[in-house]
């Protein structure tokens, strides 16, 4: 029979969790956490769960929740070691689809997850959640910091983020006023926000190119890490003025397969592609990586972040509104009675 020796004192450090440093990095994000609080919050950071009581002045409030991670773009992040703006990648994923639906952002939560915790990045990945909150008038409501050697290579690490908004309940913007003859109207993207990156991937390790290629008038690498645009603010004041139809966050699939999600079935989209000028990075993307037009479509945004749809005689406001909140909109096209075409048409 073999004996076995027992094993020496061993610590959970030993084992790779280190329960100091992320006490520190609790201590060391608290600052932040803080400047998103809202008078709706209750209690502090550190608890077993989050405490929020619904704003007063809502008189039958509907929540609603989106969840969401950064996709591979977070490869991107580990490899440049640029972890600021991925956290707020990671809030304007969340909170740009609650918004569409109507409902004001309340709260946010965040899932980090690591092999072996890194205090530095994981605290530029919490400010820039932090930032991206109070972007987004939410508060950062708390989250989970999982340390879980050998689930993870050296240096990586995982998000998820996850949102609840409110709206009252005869306030859902749900695209069922819409109708032939309203106008669509397009908002600006800040680049590829956090979709497409493993085709973005695929063409960096295809063709010869140096991050300091200058592409739009900026290094590649910062016009790949440049953080997803928050519409909260800007759609809100909308909301306020106009009885908005219809939007949608274009995102995974484009506008090609987005716009249509919030399309009665009698309507189809007329895009009029020719009424913007496509950023740079999306030329660059194409050209290099020998990619179709239809590949394009459905798989970026091209330019175009959210899609508001309102009605004719509202158009004026609505750029107005936009306009005085300093958000780059246009006409992106026309809503029309069905006949049998695809839910959206692209137009030169």
């Amino acid at each position: 029979m073999v004996s076995e020796k027992p094993l020496p004192a061993t610590t959970y450090r030993e084992a790779g969790v280190d329960i100091d440093a992320g006490n520190a990095l609790v201590e060391q994000i608290k600052p932040a956490v803080r400047s998103t609080h809202t008078p709706e919050v209750l209690g502090d950071l550190g608890g077993f769960g989050g405490l929020c009581k619904l704003p007063d002045h809502y008189r039958q409030p509907v929540l609603v929740a989106g969840t969401d991670g950064v996709g591979t773009k977070l490869l991107l992040a580990q490899r440049f070691d640029r972890h600021a703006t991925i956290g707020i990648d990671l809030v304007a994923m969340c909170v740009n689809d609650v918004i569409v639906q109507g409902a004001a952002p309340l709260f946010f939560l965040d899932y980090y997850a690591t092999g072996r915790l890194d205090p530095a990045a994981a605290g530029e990945v919490i400010e820039g959640i932090a930032a991206g909150c109070r972007a987004a008038g939410a508060a950062l409501l708390g989250g989970e910091t999982a340390e879980m050697p050998g689930m993870y290579r050296h240096g990586h690490y995982d998000l998820a983020g996850f949102c609840v908004g409110v709206v009252e309940r005869d306030k859902i913007i749900t695209g069922a006023n819409v109708a032939a003859g309203d106008r669509i109207v397009g908002l600006a993207s800040s680049g590829a926000h956090a979709n497409g990156y493993s085709l973005i991937r695929h063409v960096l390790e295809s063709v010869a190119h140096t991050l300091d290629t200058e592409v739009g008038g900026k290094p590649l690498a910062d016009a790949l890490m440049e953080a997803t645009h928050i519409y909260v603010q800007p759609l809100l004041a909308l909301y306020r003025e106009v009885d908005v139809h219809a939007v949608a966050h274009i995102t995974g699939g484009g506008i090609v397969e987005n716009l249509p999600r919030v399309l009665p079935h009698d309507c189809t989209a007329h895009i009029n592609t020719g009424s913007w000028q496509r950023p740079a990075l999306f030329d660059w993307l194409q050209i290099h990586g020998n990619i179709a037009d239809e590949e394009m479509w459905r798989t970026f945004n091209c330019g175009v972040g959210m899609v508001v749809v309102v009605a004719k005689e509202d158009l004026d406001q609505t750029l107005a509104t936009f306009a005085e909140h300093r958000q780059d909109a246009w006409v992106l096209g026309t809503v029309v009675a069905s006949t049998g075409a695809p839910a959206v048409v692209l137009r030169p």
